[in-house]
């Protein structure tokens, strides 16, 4: 899960990180995220703890203080740089979902996206378009995919969800397709 540490301006930002820790921790969908208690990452974090769901925080040593820990987490993993949380956050995940958020959150995205293009994972990368929030990055990927950056067959790479109920049909969706594979 990747998502700002900061509320945005708009409270739909924070209740729809609400409802989406809430409706994984009910599906038994763990969370794995950046180890934050502040912004859109406490509000995830909080809603599906306080629904009994499993949430495992990664966060460099050095952003401890700054984004103020999550200490009453399922798991806590202090990592001593930003290249080593990514990694960690990736080897832990089954899918991503990007809520809104800045420039962090873009760049943990465009990472998984980019790996998932070159083959190093076959999991869902999903934009949690909340509110229309990256309707301009959407309208950037189809000018990219005209202009022949992106190849046609990589387009299913590029999920798009509004809701929490889109988010858990295509995290369903994936988990059967593993299941009919036997893997």
């Amino acid at each position: 899960m990747y998502c700002g540490s900061q509320e945005g301006k708009k409270s739909i930002y924070r209740e729809k990180a609400k409802e989406l820790g809430e409706v994984l921790a009910k599906s038994k969908i763990g969370i794995v995220y950046g180890g934050s208690n502040i912004g859109l990452m406490g509000a995830v974090a909080d809603a599906a703890l306080a629904h009994y769901g499993r949430v495992i925080g990664i966060m460099p040593e050095h952003l401890q203080q700054r984004e103020l820990a999550h200490l009453s987490l399922t798991e806590i993993y202090f990592v001593e740089s930003m290249h080593v949380r990514k990694k960690q956050m990736v080897d832990l995940s089954d899918a991503f979902i990007a809520l809104p958020g800045g420039c962090g959150t873009l760049d943990e995205y465009f990472e998984v996206f980019t790996w998932a293009q070159i083959g190093l994972h076959h999991n869902p990368v999903i934009l949690y378009n909340v509110d229309g929030f990256y309707d301009a990055l959407i309208q950037h990927f189809n000018k990219m995919l005209e202009e022949g950056f992106i190849r046609e067959e990589q387009r299913h790479i590029l999920q798009v969800a509004s809701s929490a109920e889109e988010i858990l049909a295509i995290l369903n969706t994936h988990q059967d397709s593993l299941l009919q594979k036997g893997s």
